[in-house]
């Protein structure tokens, strides 16, 4: 029986009389409106928009482009974002120092014999039992000790760190994916990929997926039924229950026109209607989200990268059934996206790993709950992994930090320079500059990229808004070599109000200031674009005076 997440029923229904005409009507809008300035409204993907009436070409072939178009083009990467600070210990138990780990958890700890072994070392509790004959199938491996330098133990501060890719004491705004997409998708805002580059469910105000200049890469919906209602009908309001005057048409105009800034809701929708969920899954929140990812999967949206949810492992007081149905939803939930995945031949193309921002104290709490720590393991899973094991050495429990928590052994970011290189298939030096130009080790995770695309091929323009101390904002780039360039700046209507600068430049770096002439420009967003050798280059600034 196919099992889908749970529908809180439609939030329109479509009356007989007059259907087809608004139908029509709302399609004819929703059709335009995917390709005009209304993009700019950012409701769906932070900001696409296409320029003021331009006639632009497709972006050249980026070296991501290329290398997911080769043998390895179909390959998807799903972060399994275990919010709240996953306890390790109960998840991945070191039978190897049992008595240890048994004397700092009088009442919150799993019994011997109440887990299944992975190794003589390591043992899994039994109510993950689904993920048993997966380990043993060779489609799971679990990295020991991930975490980072001086972790803060603040939620916030934490899930930024691992969003940006930064250092504890480094406070940025952009995301590590978010940063790699807008050098490879340089002209994004004005001219968008035809399918979603990311997908985020829950994780709304996460910064994984964010640009330098705050544009979202990633189609983003803070709970499934927001998607699973896009995915269904390809909007969201209703455009044809309205009232038969000019406010029903005003109404029904401005809905029109926020349906269409979800400009990738047909896509989403074309692929949700040519699959199905091959097998069922419980009715759970992580597997909800993971069933409505596998048929989109199987419905051939191209989109490569998916980051889902999975809220709760804050657990400072009754941890044991908390946790018990966390692991419990993501043991049977990764079984059946892989099992569903499997029934259509896509699931060697899969790969999951699970990440959080920080593991738990060692010691419990007086509260049958254990308090904020540091390392904990990274699971990954997926029949690609070619076997099973372990990487890292797992953190002593005799060896603590200052605070009683473990001392990390993997960097975080080791983790995420490893499938971004060997998995998706990005070439090395941009994985590097992604991560804020520091060049991590890489792990043997059992996979590599296998692509022609042996060199970066960007032209290596840079670019950025720079915001100086007296309000003024700065356009700077810097050309790799000479060439004819051309800067302007566009409303957030997609009117252009100026024109920057032209003519024939040596390689070097350029500052332009962004200021009206005539002190017309109002307070609010608008977009600089670059065209240089005939690319073009767009990011989002905000004047203030």
């Amino acid at each position: 029986m196919n099992h889908h997440p749970k529908n809180k029923g439609p939030l329109f229904t479509m009356p007989n009389n007059k259907f087809e005409e608004k139908e029509e009507h709302a399609r004819e809008h929703a059709t335009w409106d995917r390709r005009s300035f209304f993009k700019a409204l950012g409701l769906g993907v932070g900001g696409s928009m296409v320029l003021g009436g331009m006639n632009v070409g497709a972006t050249a072939l980026s070296p991501l482009t290329k290398a997911l178009a080769a043998a390895n083009s179909d390959r998807v990467l799903v972060f399994i974002r275990l919010k709240g600070g996953n306890d390790g210990l109960n998840t991945i138990i070191p039978i190897y120092d049992y008595s240890t780990y048994a004397s700092y958890r009088t009442s919150v700890r799993i019994n011997e014999a109440d887990s299944f072994n992975l190794s003589p070392e390591f043992a899994m509790p039994n109510f993950m039992s689904s993920l048993e004959s997966f380990w043993n199938d060779g489609k799971m491996k679990v990295v020991h000790g991930v975490g980072y330098e001086d972790q803060s133990l603040s939620h916030f501060r934490s899930s930024d760190v691992w969003a940006t890719g930064s250092d504890e004491d480094e406070i940025l705004r952009s995301g590590f994916m978010g940063r790699y997409y807008e050098e490879e998708y340089s002209d994004y805002l004005n001219n968008p990929p035809e399918e979603p580059l990311a997908i985020q469910i829950g994780s709304v105000g996460n910064l994984m997926f964010k640009g330098t200049d705050s544009t979202d890469y990633a189609f983003s919906v803070s709970d499934p039924n927001q998607l699973y209602q896009l995915a269904q009908n390809g909007w969201l309001h209703d455009v044809v229950n309205l009232p038969d005057c000019l406010y029903g048409e005003q109404l029904g105009y401005l809905r029109a026109i926020t349906n269409s800034t979800f400009i990738y809701a047909g896509v989403i929708n074309d692929a949700y209607n040519a699959s199905t969920n091959s097998v069922s899954y419980p009715n759970s929140p992580l597997s909800n989200q993971l069933a409505l990812i596998a048929r989109l999967i199987k419905g051939g949206l191209g989109t490569k990268v998916y980051l889902v949810t999975l809220d709760g492992f804050d657990t400072h007081a009754g941890q044991p059934d908390i946790h018990q149905t966390l692991l419990t939803d993501l043991a049977d939930g990764v079984s059946s996206f892989f099992e569903d995945l499997a029934a259509s031949g896509r699931d060697n193309d899969v790969l999951g790993m699970t990440i959080s921002e920080f593991g738990r104290r060692v010691e419990q709490n007086a509260s049958d709950g254990t308090d904020h720590g540091a390392a904990a393991p990274s699971m990954f899973f997926g029949p690609a992994l070619e076997g099973n094991g372990f990487i890292g050495t797992h953190p002593s429990m005799s060896n603590l930090d200052f605070a009683g928590n473990l001392e990390f052994d993997i960097d975080y970011r080791q983790l995420y320079a490893s499938v971004l290189e060997n998995w998706l298939c990005i070439p090395a030096a941009d994985v590097d500059e992604a991560l804020l130009n520091v060049h991590y080790d890489r792990l043997n995770l059992g996979f590599e990229c296998v692509t022609g695309v042996t060199e970066n091929e960007r032209n290596g323009l840079k670019h950025q808004a720079l915001y100086m101390p007296d309000g003024a904002v700065v356009i700077e780039y810097t050309l790799p070599g000479s060439m004819d360039v051309n800067v302007q700046l566009f409303d957030i209507m997609g009117k252009q109000v100026a024109q920057l600068e032209s003519g024939y430049k040596s390689q070097g770096t350029y500052r332009i200031p962004v200021q009206s002439t005539s002190g017309s420009w109002a307070t609010g967003q608008y977009i600089y674009r670059i065209i240089a050798n005939d690319k073009p280059y767009s990011r989002s600034i905000v004047l203030t005076k």
